[in-house]
Order: C-alpha cells, then structure tokens, then sequence
C-alpha cells in the first residue's frame, strides 16, 4: 500500500514540504477493557479508522488535512482495578495536548481539530486554557460517536460501552478480534440512584465494577455488520464534510448573525 498523503504516520518529509496542510485532527482514544469479547484497544482502532476514512475523503475533495498518530490512552480513573487499564489524567492530557497544539502553531498549522473516541475524555476546558494561549488557532473537539446522536436510527440496545453501537462496529472494522456473542456479558449495568441523575443535571463519574460486572454497558447481542457499516457510512460523511468546511473556512470570517 502506497503511503497516504493524509496520514502523518505514513508520508514523509518531501510530501509534507511540498503540502499547504490546512487542517490536523487528532485522534484521542483509550486502552482499556470492552466487555469480554471486544480488544482493549477498541477506542482506538474505531478512531484510526473513522479518521482515516473522512479524511480520505475530505482530501479528495481537495481539503489539505493530516491525521496525527492517534494518543491511545485516556482518562480511566475509575477503571484502575481492572487489570492493564491503562490511565491518563486529564492535567497529563492537558500536557501533551499544549505541547501538540504547540507544535503545529509553530509550524504554521492554525486548525486543530481533537476526534475523540473514549466517553472519559472531554478536552473543553483544556480548550478554552488552550485558546488563551494560543489565540490565532481554532481548536475543537468532537465525539465521533456524537456526530450522529440518533442512536436509535441504528441500533435496538443504546448502552454505550460494548453495547450493540462499538460491537456492530468492530464486527464491521476487525471481524476478527470480535469474539462470538456467545462469549459476552449481557453488559446489565447500573445508574446512579438519585433523581437529580434522572433529571438530567446531576452527574458524577461512573466506579466501573460497581456498576457494571462484565465491563460491559449495554447488550451486544444484536449487534451485526449491517447496523456496524450503516452508522459509520454516516458518521464518517458528515466528518468528511467538516473538515472540508473548516479547510476552506478563513479563521477571521468564521462566525455569522444569529
């Protein structure tokens, strides 16, 4: 396979020398368990494709954009009993992110855009620090699993941890590491008791093997390469759409009248 111009891991110094790239996208995964039938490495490999695919598209389409090396850890503060969960504090993410931002600012590369996989990073306040430091750059972040929040399009179950959504994609990406169903936990899981959790404007984080026994949050027993393959088919067309968008968007006209 030839390299891809698009992906920084792969090309090199004489494609980049001679690129005007417009836009990088950093994908932030995690590395930890995924019920018993998904690799630990799950927010990962959906990040490096979905990246991978929208910004396949976006190029051809002629937005010049590069995809960093995906960051494989995430914040996993509550999951550290759970053997070779791997955890990332967020002032630690805050570090490597200002000294990412950083670098591309230096070098000219003014839209930083985070493609985040893991449901326990949430880079918005490191953003708003970011933005003072750096004020020339845009940077933002989007949950690849929000871009289409209409879940129930797609899926029967709409648990959000090795549920029917990551397995049918898994099933769709790396077949292979997806064990059989019959492997799995139901993924029964329990919230929070409070009615203020109910209503919407109370929440703490999640102690993982209090909540939920097999890791698991949602029933991947449905799930199927067809659900897998129609979620990201829309997921990665709106990506792609954005980051054209934001390639061509002049930093200083990049907001209008409400």
């Amino acid at each position: 396979m030839e390299p891809r111009p698009f992906i920084l891991a792969e090309t090199n110094l004489k494609t980049i020398k001679a690129t005007d790239y417009e836009v990088a996208v950093l994908p932030w995964g995690a590395t930890e368990a995924h019920n018993y039938h998904l690799p630990y490495g799950t927010d990962s490999i959906q990040n490096e494709f979905i990246t991978a695919q929208a910004a396949s598209f976006a190029w051809d389409r002629g937005a010049k954009v590069v995809v960093l090396p995906n960051i494989p850890f995430g914040v996993n503060c509550q999951q550290l009993d759970i053997p070779l969960t791997i955890n990332l504090n967020p002032s630690t993410q805050f570090q490597i992110l200002k000294d990412i931002a950083g670098s591309l600012n230096g070098q000219g590369i003014k839209k930083l855009i985070i493609l985040n996989g893991h449901g326990g990073n949430d880079f918005k306040q490191m953003i708003r620090e970011l933005s003072a430091e750096f004020p020339e750059m845009f940077i933002g972040q989007i949950h690849w699993f929000m871009v289409d929040p209409h879940w129930d399009k797609y899926f029967d179950d709409l648990g959000d941890h090795a549920g029917e959504m990551e397995t049918s994609i898994m099933m769709k990406i790396v077949p292979d590491w997806v064990l059989p169903m019959s492997d799995a936990g139901d993924g029964k899981s329990k919230k929070l008791k409070f009615k203020a959790r109910e209503e919407g404007w109370l929440w703490a984080p999640r102690e993982w093997t209090k909540v939920t026994p097999d890791t698991g949050i949602g029933n991947p027993e449905k799930s199927t390469v067809e659900k897998g393959e129609a979620f990201l088919n829309k997921v990665i067309s709106k990506l792609s759409d954005f980051l054209v968008e934001l390639a061509n968007t002049d930093m200083k006209d990049k907001y209008v009248d409400q």
